[in-house]
C-alpha cells in the first residue's frame, strides 16, 4: 500500500474525454496502468476508519469505486494525506447528475481531459476545483 498518500496520476491515458464510456461497458484502456486501487480492507487501513465509516464515505459520494477488476476498489489517487480528496465529492455529484455511472466518473477523472490539459483528478489535487467542475458541468 505504498504511495497511497502521495500517489500521482500518470499521463499514459487515452487522449480525449469519455472515450468508450458511452457504450455502458467499462474500458480499462482509459484508466492509466499506473493507477493503484484500494480494496475496502485497504481503504479501512489507509483512512484509519472503521468499515462502516468507509461505506458511509462511499454512500455520501466522498469516494467512488468500481468492481472492474474483481473486488470493489477505489483509485488510490482519491486519497490525500489519509483522507478523501475534499474537492472530489462535489465533482462526483456533478458528474452523476449528468448521467455518469460510477465507472464513467472514474474514467473521466483519470483520463486526460483536453480542455484542462491533464487528468481532472490531477487538477483537483492541484486545487483547480472550479475549472474541473466547470468542464464537468458542460458534459450534461
Amino acid at each position: 500500500m505504498t504511495g497511497v498518500k502521495n500517489a500521482v496520476v500518470g499521463q499514459a491515458a487515452v487522449p480525449g474525454t469519455r472515450q468508450g464510456c458511452d457504450s455502458g461497458r467499462v474500458t480499462d484502456d482509459i484508466v492509466p496502468a499506473s493507477t493503484g486501487w484500494l480494496t475496502l480492507p485497504e481503504l479501512v487501513e489507509a483512512l484509519g476508519e472503521p468499515l462502516g465509516r468507509v461505506r458511509r464515505l462511499l454512500d455520501e459520494k466522498h469516494l467512488v469505486g468500481s468492481r472492474r477488476s474483481g473486488p470493489f476498489a477505489v483509485p488510490d489517487v482519491f486519497i490525500v494525506d489519509g483522507r478523501p480528496l475534499s474537492s472530489l465529492r462535489g465533482t462526483i455529484i456533478v458528474l452523476q447528475d449528468a448521467g455518469f455511472s460510477d465507472d464513467d466518473v472514474i474514467d473521466w477523472l483519470l483520463a486526460v481531459e483536453d480542455s484542462i490539459g491533464q487528468a481532472p483528478i490531477s487538477a483537483l489535487r492541484q486545487g483547480r476545483k472550479s475549472e474541473v467542475r466547470r468542464v464537468a458541468q458542460t458534459l450534461a
